[in-house]
């Protein structure tokens, strides 16, 4: 007789309520995909003939261990693969994602029960051996159980138990279980398969339990793999971070080298003047000229020291900060027209063009404004009376580009490398200027780092440099 179906079967509560009464494990998907391995190298590994019954969680690393065993075993067998909640009106094989299941599933539908679709099953049925394995996922709300674990060598952690799991070879469980399968079953669609919905002769309990131990062999090889697999992981992790360590240590050692090289030069020049100025014989021009160096070197001195916290204030406060979309029609007209008077003085022609159809960048405002500051900046420092410095911008790809060219003394092709350097400062310097903290286009590359952009160089001695960023356009 045919039942009629049941939209509020759940297969797990049948087995937990089952006369043998199994325990429920919470265990994570990672150590089910274990328990389902195990049992298919036992199938494999004794060639046992099976009718199987599977559903399991989305993913093809599933569905290969079900190839993996019609593709091993030499013997007729069954494999049906069931799903609760259709996406199609036609059925799509779990295993390939297309329409048309490919050998050897046979695709049944299920009833769409709520329960069902929080469940997973994978059911074997043989005269040599029976077994079911059933999970349940609970909402999330309730999985607040975690898993320790603790490896032979000591490494300790904690495992997420997003699944409670059971797993029997009791006939006792199964028999409640193959009884809910046939109630699930759509019967109009599948009226073939219940004659596979039987428990075969019960096995002998010395074979089941030769065989049930060989899957705990299996199962206690799999974990033991996956322990040495983690422990392999966490090492390379820990001296990947090693290095890293290592690196930035030596980094911030040559930092503070050069730091320390640049404080002392302009102290030294400040103390040879102030010892001159000692001198009884000194000359007023002469006196003129010390205390004129004395005062640029103070001048560079807080240049220097100005850099370096604004350095220091740029690794605090990047953290944690949020990238956001930045129109660059709402910074660049700013920051050019407080460079106008500078340029006007200079008689330097500065001008920008951007399009109007520009997308937003992803970066931040004060950041993109620092940005064009120090290029900028540098720009109408390094070009003489009368030149030009011209800014515009447009699409490439997936990026905005910024482009920032001058007809200014240009830069030697072998030092190009060497400007993104903290403390490189160019050669020669312009004679108004007595030279910044060689730290402005360190931070314009730090910050291009941090936004996901980029920035090259073109220049030649005494024909002038472009220099080029890259930001990546805002995300919808």
């Amino acid at each position: 007789m045919k039942l009629a179906p049941n939209y509020d079967v759940s297969l797990y509560q049948l087995a937990l309520s089952s006369a043998a009464s199994p325990q429920a494990i919470p265990i994570s998907p990672a150590t089910l995909l274990s328990v389902v391995r195990s049992l298919i190298d036992v199938l494999i590994e004794q060639q046992i003939a099976v009718t199987m019954w599977v559903k399991l969680p989305p993913g093809a690393i599933w569905y290969e261990e079900i190839q993996r065993y019609h593709s091993s075993v030499n013997v007729a067998h069954t494999i049906y693969t069931c799903r609760s909640s259709p996406r199609s009106s036609g059925f799509t094989s779990p295993a390939s994602g297309w329409e048309t299941p490919l050998p050897p599933d046979i695709p049944v539908q299920l009833v769409p029960s709520q329960h069902l679709q929080r469940e997973y099953f994978f059911l074997v049925l043989s005269p040599q051996f029976s077994a079911v394995i059933l999970a349940h996922r609970p909402p999330k709300k309730l999985r607040t159980k975690k898993i320790k674990t603790k490896s032979r060598e000591g490494v300790k952690g904690k495992i997420t138990a997003s699944l409670q799991v059971i797993t029997a070879f009791d006939g006792r469980v199964i028999q409640p279980v193959l009884e809910g399968m046939k109630q699930v079953i759509q019967p109009d669609l599948f009226p073939k398969v219940e004659a596979d919905l039987q428990i075969p002769k019960v096995p002998e309990p010395i074979e089941t339990l030769h065989l049930a131990s060989r899957i705990l062999a299996q199962q206690l090889q799999h974990q033991d793999e996956i322990c040495r697999h983690t422990i392999i992981e966490r090492i390379t992790k820990i001296q990947r971070q090693k290095q890293e360590l290592l690196t930035n240590l030596q980094l911030k050692d040559e930092y503070l080298s050069h730091l320390c090289q640049e404080l002392r030069t302009p102290l030294t020049h400040m103390k040879t003047a102030l010892s001159l100025l000692n001198s009884p014989n000194i000359k007023p021009p002469q006196r003129q000229r010390y205390l004129q160096m004395i005062n640029s070197q103070c001048d560079q001195q807080n240049s220097l020291i100005n850099g370096l916290l604004n350095l220091v204030q740029l690794d605090s406060s990047v953290e944690g900060t949020r990238l956001e979309p930045v129109r660059l029609s709402d910074i660049v007209p700013g920051v050019v027209s407080t460079y106008q008077p500078l340029a006007q003085e200079k008689g330097i022609m500065l001008a920008y063009i951007l399009p109007s159809d520009l997308p937003p960048v992803s970066c931040v405002s004060t950041w993109l404004q620092q940005i064009l500051i120090n290029l900028l900046h540098n720009s109408i420092k390094f070009t003489p009376n009368g030149g030009e410095v011209r800014v515009r911008s447009r699409i490439q790809g997936d990026y905005v580009q910024l482009e920032l060219r001058d007809t200014g003394i240009g830069i030697a092709e072998a030092e190009i490398p060497k400007i993104f350097q903290g403390f490189y400062r160019v050669r020669p310097l312009p004679i108004e200027d007595p030279g910044g903290a060689g730290l402005g286009l360190t931070m314009v590359q730090q910050l291009l780092l941090r936004c996901g952009g980029s920035i090259s160089v073109k220049s030649k001695l005494g024909e002038g440099s472009t220099f080029t960023v890259l930001l990546p356009i805002a995300g919808e």
